[in-house]
């Protein structure tokens, strides 16, 4: 009770920077970790298998974020729904969190592995995957999509945590299967051979998830003085709010599934699989240099949403502020090296000095807009934490899907780009959604601001 209260107090009336670097600084570190899983994936086996197996495992990405994106719908969502309910001391709401998601993730996930191991083969067709890569890949999806109940059941209850307040925790949790992972790697590939090592990939990615998921349930179990196992059944009462903030999260990462289907197969018509190994490389740097953001927006969350249900309107304010100063000086520190030397960040995956030359243009253009995302994906969680669902929809919606995909199709054609478009579709995006971001922030400010009005004049009446 002691630590679930001063988990409370320092988020309502801790000092804001502080406070930010307390919640931020172990989610960044366990997020940097937690995204070398895919990363070194493709590393690993790009360096000791070759580059069909490294381009079979990044147009198999994609379709991992089917696990990704239920993980984060229940997870994200009702971790919205707890943060409020410890700012407003709601138990009764606390006690139900737990059950309602275990048992939406685990009939969700039964759904995966069935239609995941019926239509694997078709999916990864779409993507434009064919010949050996194909193959390739639908030896390494076919175990990912088994492992789905472990991956989502572990990740959906590390948010949770997050929720919570409990950042260093959970965050030493996910890191310490990360590093599972990352050890696992090389000892199966190399213990499988040239012509398994794929699947050696595979098997240590839902080995580190299974290890993921027994650790977090041992501390529901055992450890946390806030949140418990309770009946595992849907709650009615859950279900709406959970869904409705959960969605736009999902939506960023089942679009993200869409988004690089698409990309994926437009590479592939354009440049051939050249170009799908490019991209495939610049999509795992932009990934990586997209974790410490998504870290630093694990801090902004219970911050937000426990200091938003508490009413301390004046609070979110100092913490919105602080958290982007912040995650855009972050930002910096992958957006250096990355715009100044694209030619070696692509040789951590390509060992042709041809396809990293032709390549190493088009990295700049991707990360172009980079130094933006700290803003941008810290407006997303500002509305998924405050249960303005609509608004981060509408902006996950319109930078995975309403802007990008027809740009994707149309750019190509356009100027002479060809395959080129593919890549300056993003910048064109991201700088439309940050413009629609800034004016949804705005509006909500001055919104709370009416109600900071409003509550002092009931106060001055009463």
């Amino acid at each position: 009770m002691n630590s679930k209260q001063n988990t409370r107090d320092m988020l309502i009336n801790g000092n804001v920077f502080r406070t930010m670097l307390s919640l931020s600084v172990p989610a960044i570190l366990g997020m940097v970790v937690i995204g070398l899983y895919n990363f070194m994936d493709a590393v690993f086996v790009g360096q000791m298998i070759g580059p069909v197996a490294m381009t079979a495992v990044k147009v198999s990405y994609p379709f991992t974020l089917v696990n990704s994106g239920i993980a984060t719908l229940i997870g994200v969502g009702s971790s919205s729904v707890l943060s409020r309910a410890i700012g407003e001391q709601d138990r009764k709401t606390v006690d139900k969190i737990l059950g309602n998601l275990i048992a939406f993730v685990s009939l969700l996930s039964v759904l995966v592995i069935v239609l995941g191991l019926l239509f694997t083969r078709q999916l990864l067709a779409l993507a434009g995957a064919e010949g050996a890569v194909l193959e390739e890949a639908v030896r390494y999806l076919r175990i990912v999509f088994c492992g789905s109940l472990f991956v989502n059941l572990g990740q959906s209850t590390n948010m949770i945590m997050r929720g919570e307040g409990k950042l260093k925790k959970a965050m030493a949790i996910m890191a310490a299967s990360a590093i599972l992972n990352i050890v696992l790697d090389p000892i199966l590939i190399t213990a499988l051979g040239t012509q398994n090592g794929i699947l050696g990939a595979a098997f240590a990615t839902i080995i580190s998830q299974f290890v993921l998921m027994a650790m977090s349930f041992f501390y529901f179990l055992k450890k946390s003085d806030t949140v418990k196992i309770h009946k595992i059944r849907f709650e009615k009462d859950l279900i709406g709010p959970v869904l409705s903030v959960g969605i736009s999260a999902m939506l960023m990462q089942v679009m993200s599934m869409v988004q690089q289907t698409i990309l994926y197969n437009t590479a592939q018509r354009w440049g051939g699989s050249e170009w799908q190994t490019i991209l495939g490389a610049a999509l795992s740097l932009q990934a990586f240099a997209f974790i410490p953001l998504w870290g630093i927006s694990q801090g902004f969350q219970p911050a937000i949403g426990t200091n938003y249900g508490a009413k301390k309107y004046g609070r979110v304010t100092s913490f919105t502020r602080t958290f982007m100063i912040s995650a855009t000086v972050l930002a910096l520190v992958f957006y250096i090296p990355i715009m100044c030397f694209p030619a070696k960040m692509l040789s951590l995956f390509i060992t042709d000095p041809a396809i990293v030359t032709a390549g190493a243009p088009m990295l700049r253009v991707l990360f172009a807009s980079y130094i933006s995302y700290g803003v941008l994906i810290l407006a997303i969680t500002f509305f998924q934490s405050i249960g303005k669902a609509s608004a981060a929809s509408i902006l996950a919606l319109a930078r995975q899907l309403v802007l990008f995909l027809p740009l994707v199709l149309i750019l190509p054609n356009l100027f002479g780009l060809e395959v080129k478009g593919i890549f300056f579709a993003q910048l064109v995006t991201d700088t439309l959604v940050l413009i629609i971001a800034i004016v949804y922030l705005i509006g909500a400010f001055r919104n709370m601001g009416r109600q900071v009005v409003s509550n002092t004049a009931k106060s001055a009446v009463a």
